[in-house]
């Protein structure tokens, strides 16, 4: 793995907390993701399902994780079953995990092959009432059309077992995985220390006439060479009116002298993610209506993060963002105080010029799974992202952090990237 080993202690507290929420007399059942293919034998790289990561730290494709708190013989009460290594596959693919192996990453001591998983689970599921599983429910839309490992073992479930009562395991992982351990905190602020390095790189190297593709390359560079196990998320490197395309990530464009770039990227580590934006401009000198836009949208991001606090719920933090918005969009000029005054508030005058939320929860997805109708607590770690959008003007910016909710607030977990006009132009200044 890329990435230093972590402590197995944090995917044994995880599954102790799992376990206590599970019903009764029953047993989970977790499988890795598949291993998605391109064209002829190429394949795409590996990502794992993150409850089972969160369950086990195994980031190893064919896996899957059994747990049943309530068995009668304590063996079974939690075994990992994971490919064994055969002649072929290392000459192919290399080794993959051994018994032990796995037993050091996961804290499970009973691990098992994966060929023995049907007659194993037969064994204990006559005893149990009922089984979770899991299933992409956070966002339907990424795995509409595909059947993926989960869906099989939902589908070859029900077929062996059709008189078990079926339980969610997304239902139990909403609810704990929000919440950061000390060492996932840790793992998160590692992947933030690479991404404002990254973004120091970007700033070094931009001129007029570099493409939005070199820029994203130093960002590659560094996330690579820090041991980062890829991007969060492709990277948005827009300049000019393609920063006025939310999820624009062509990054073919020339960056022409006198636009404004936009930046939105991201660091995976160890499987948990960083999510922040910057904007800077092509030649290194914001020209005075670029300060006012991007003054405007840093002051959003300043008094929008205040808000992040425990107690407060996403609903009201959005209309209060939106305000925030508003009262800048008026004084850059783009709205009429009169006519907001008069406004249908079912349709602000300002979603013409910011058309989407500010805080998203993250974690081990980038947009992390939970309710947002549950207040914000102590230990969860959201962005911030307010932005000003002005097409007719080639103009687009958005600006994010990643934020800590504590007890006295919130702990901005980027607070080492760049953000003030004068740090952006000073950095791109001495480059020069």
């Amino acid at each position: 793995m890329r990435y230093k080993q972590i402590s197995n202690s944090l995917f044994i507290n995880n599954r102790i907390r799992f376990t206590a929420k599970m019903e009764p007399n029953t047993i989970a059942i977790l499988t890795s993701n598949d291993i998605k293919h391109n064209n002829a034998d190429d394949m795409m790289g590996f990502t794992q399902n993150n409850d089972l990561f969160y369950l086990s730290g195994i980031d190893q494709a064919e896996t899957v994780l059994v747990l049943y708190p309530d068995a009668v013989k304590s063996e079974n009460r939690a075994i990992l079953f994971v490919t064994e290594t055969s002649e072929q596959i290392k000459i192919w693919d290399g080794e993959k995990l051994t018994k032990a192996q796995a037993t050091e990453i996961s804290g499970i001591d009973r691990v098992e092959w994966n060929q023995d998983f049907e007659k194993l689970l037969q064994l204990m599921a006559f005893e149990a009432d009922g089984i979770y599983l899991g299933h992409n429910e956070h966002v339907k839309r990424v795995t509409l059309n595909q059947q993926t490992q989960q869906d099989r073992m939902i589908l070859w479930i029900k077929e062996k077992y059709p008189l078990h009562t079926l339980h969610r395991v997304a239902q139990l992982t909403r609810d704990l995985r929000p919440i950061k351990s000390e060492a996932e905190i840790a793992l998160m602020q590692h992947a933030a220390d690479i991404s404002v390095e990254s973004f120091k790189r970007a700033l070094k190297v931009t001129k007029p006439g570099i493409m939005e593709y070199e820029i994203e390359a130093e960002h590659i560079y560094h996330l690579t060479k820090s041991g980062g196990l890829r991007h969060a998320f492709k990277p948005i490197i827009a300049s000019g009116k393609n920063a006025c395309a939310l999820h624009y990530n062509t990054n073919d464009d020339v960056c022409k002298d006198g636009d404004l770039i936009l930046m939105d990227f991201g660091v995976c580590y160890a499987n948990y993610n960083s999510d922040t934006t910057r904007c800077f401009p092509v030649n290194g000198v914001f020209s005075a209506r670029q300060k006012d836009v991007y003054s405007a949208v840093l002051h959003c991001l300043k008094e929008g993060a205040k808000l992040l606090k425990p107690g407060t719920i996403s609903a009201d933090y959005e209309k209060q963002m939106g305000k925030l918005v508003e009262g800048q969009l008026i004084k850059i000029g783009l709205l009429n105080a009169d006519e907001v005054a008069n406004q249908d508030p079912e349709q602000p005058l300002y979603k013409k010029y910011y058309m989407h939320n500010s805080a998203h929860h993250i974690g081990l997805d980038v947009h992390d799974v939970g309710l947002y109708s549950r207040p914000f607590e102590v230990g969860m770690v959201l962005t911030c992202e307010p932005g000003i959008y002005i097409p007719e003007e080639g103009i687009g910016c958005r600006l994010e952090n990643d934020y800590l909710i504590t007890e006295e607030g919130n702990r901005n977990l980027t607070e080492a990237m760049p953000i003030e006009i004068e740090d952006i132009e000073l950095i791109m200044k001495n480059n020069k």
